[in-house]
């Protein structure tokens, strides 16, 4: 049996700064589902990625839930001693449900490093001291709103800038920003599945536009179909929804179906996944870039430490705080010449504002294991 060990699961509910609408839907409140694992002489914390309802990812909120305190928690606890490499081997005896996977083994890994004084970034084995990060533009009514957003974040100094795209919002604000900013900004666009093999000469037109990459224009099973449109067009195709683990990386990369990938701790299981993911992209000189989902700074501290290795080139989605959140539940994160600084200190390197997680908690529970 290992050592006693206890886990908070703890439910929060935040307001974000301003509605963000993809192709998939709106979002102007984030509830999510916090992990602290707690032993006898560390604890750690990690945030679970899924929604309320599944929009986004397959699993849902309650159901991460019920499966990391009826299912993981009981399979780790039989193991003789639990760090976060074991726990993640064991916890693939599970298909499937890479969120939970990743919260649970996430606040393992966070408590285990705070334990022996290690940053995550040195375990992981990152060296950048700031991560160069661009912001992600939603979709808006209008193109003159659009533009306004834009233009206030190109001020701000980000690296690169966004776009959300879907059928009949992207040839004509893609072309406005273009007109507008220039050559220079960095740019790139996110379908977020939004469309099929037969927009081929939509996505085709983009080409014109000179973009850094196209995320994810096709359903996240079809691979033929990103492999067919890669030969079809100029600008890089990038992975998202599809990449869940390091085996469909490996298929995707195979194929042929992408030039780049976007590596989200959360969809793929978690950041021991993560790190593998960019162990085989980096030595086929695939370039890497870091994906958001609307993290607290619990999130956006950990995305830091895992952007800080080397085959992270691309600029990554780990805004500065004020760009999600108008207050948040740790140290606040700022934008410096299109940077943001890695956080020093133990673990993910995450200071929480306890009062304030109390005063945006709405449920939270306790689950034991041991004497």
């Amino acid at each position: 049996m290992s050592a006693p060990f206890k886990v908070e699961l703890r439910r929060v509910r935040m307001p974000l700064a301003g509605e963000f609408r993809t192709s998939r839907g709106r979002e102007s409140v984030r509830e999510m589902l916090l992990v602290r694992w707690i032993t006898e002489d560390s604890e750690g914390w990690a945030e679970c990625a899924a929604d309320a309802d599944p929009v986004y990812f397959p699993e849902r909120l309650e159901s991460a839930r019920l499966l990391i305190a009826e299912v993981l928690i009981p399979l780790i606890s039989k193991m003789p001693k639990i760090d976060a490499a074991t726990a993640h081997t064991e916890m693939k005896k599970v298909p499937g449900n890479p969120l939970a996977k990743a919260a649970l083994e996430s606040a393992i890994l966070d408590a285990e490093l705070r334990a022996h004084g290690m940053s995550m970034k040195s375990y992981l084995g990152g060296s950048r001291q700031k991560v160069r990060v661009g912001v992600s533009v939603g979709i808006f009514e209008s193109v003159s709103a659009l533009m306004s957003e834009v233009e206030g974040y190109v001020q701000e100094g980000y690296s690169r800038v966004k776009l959300k795209i879907a059928p009949g919002w992207d040839l004509e604000p893609v072309r406005a920003v273009r007109r507008e900013f220039g050559d220079d900004l960095l740019l790139q666009v996110d379908a977020n599945q939004a469309y099929t093999s037969a927009d081929m000469n939509t996505l085709r037109r983009l080409d014109a536009y000179d973009l850094l990459l196209l995320e994810q224009p096709l359903a996240a099973e079809d691979l033929s179909g990103h492999a067919k449109l890669a030969s079809n067009v100029k600008t890089p195709l990038c992975l998202d929804e599809s990449v869940t683990s390091l085996a469909s990386a490996a298929t995707a990369l195979q194929m042929g179906a992408a030039q780049v990938i976007n590596i989200k701790p959360a969809r793929v299981g978690g950041y021991l996944e993560a790190r593998a993911i960019h162990d085989l992209c980096l030595a086929q000189g695939i370039p890497v870039w870091c994906g958001g989902v609307l993290e607290t700074a619990i999130g956006r501290a950990a995305n830091l430490q895992l952007a800080s290795l080397p085959g992270f080139t691309l600029p990554s989605d780990i805004s500065a705080t004020k760009r999600y959140y108008h207050r948040d539940i740790g140290q606040e994160f700022h934008l410096e010449s299109g940077t943001i600084n890695v956080p020093e200190g133990p673990g993910t390197g995450v200071v929480l504002d306890i009062d304030y997680l109390e005063s945006v908690t709405v449920d939270h529970e306790y689950v034991r294991v041991g004497h």
